[in-house]
């Protein structure tokens, strides 16, 4: 999967969230606590700890599903660089807490112990990065594996897949929110979209993105801006290239 420009350039929101679940994940871990982090019926409607809420919120429920999330909000900060720091803030706390809110519902409407407890892991935010990644990534190669027609994003998908099934209906639930989370934030519930972290100017100045010049090259050739952000972060903001993805997507759309 490549998400871009290497490490986390511009994408200080993005870095937090990995390094919070790295940090949470692992001591659980070797402690073997991994099972006794989700939300469950009993400590959601009885005694839920702040403690156990954060812990729930970052901490994966096993090695394979952090090896898989880090991939994967490693490669959704590309979406971070899109819209900036500040406003990925907001979608981050949004679909965070609507996650969570749906989650807690699922809990108290099923009441099946075949759930209790969820998986932990910021799913919700996971998840909820899959609708902008359907809607607003492009698809820059096509190629054909035993008769089966994929792109370049459906490797995102099957790992994406891969974390939705890694613990039955346990994660199932949580991912489920997370979608339905990245949807009322695309359909601008509450007008979400127009909020953002307010930033300084000196923080503002130090992460806006160097390769403006980059785009204004694209879209003096006709392209749109948005679409021009897109392409130039799928090809490490490599002008040529990206202006081949978007003739190549104009060509396909005509």
């Amino acid at each position: 999967m490549n998400g871009g420009l290497p490490g986390f350039h511009n994408a200080p929101a993005s870095r937090a969230v990995v390094v919070a679940s790295a940090l949470f994940s692992v001591p659980f871990g070797f402690r073997g606590r991994f099972f006794d982090l989700g939300l469950s019926y009993q400590n959601v409607y009885q005694s839920l700890s702040i403690w156990r809420l954060i812990t729930s919120l970052f901490a994966f429920s096993s090695t394979p599903e952090l090896i898989f999330g880090a991939a994967l909000l490693y490669y959704f900060r590309v979406f971070e660089r899109q819209i900036g720091s500040n406003k990925y803030a907001v979608f981050i706390i949004f679909s965070t807490m609507v996650s969570v809110l749906l989650q807690i519902l699922a809990l108290g409407y099923l009441k099946d112990p075949s759930i209790n407890p969820l998986t932990s892991g910021p799913y919700g935010l996971i998840f909820a990065s899959y609708v902008p990644f359907f809607f607003d990534i492009p698809v820059s190669m096509r190629f054909r594996i035993f008769g089966l027609s994929l792109s370049d994003k459906s490797f995102v998908y099957l790992a994406g897949l891969q974390l939705l099934c890694s613990s039955g209906r346990r994660s199932v639930v949580p991912g489920v929110s997370g979608i339905l989370a990245g949807l009322l934030y695309r359909l601008n519930t509450f007008g979400i979209r127009r909020l953002k972290v307010h930033q300084t100017e000196a923080a503002h100045t130090a992460t806006q993105d160097p390769a403006e010049s980059s785009i204004a090259a694209l879209v003096s050739i006709g392209f749109d801006r948005n679409s021009a952000v897109q392409a130039l972060v799928l090809t490490n903001y490599d002008v040529n290239l990206a202006s081949n993805i978007l003739l190549e997507t104009q060509a396909l759309q005509q």
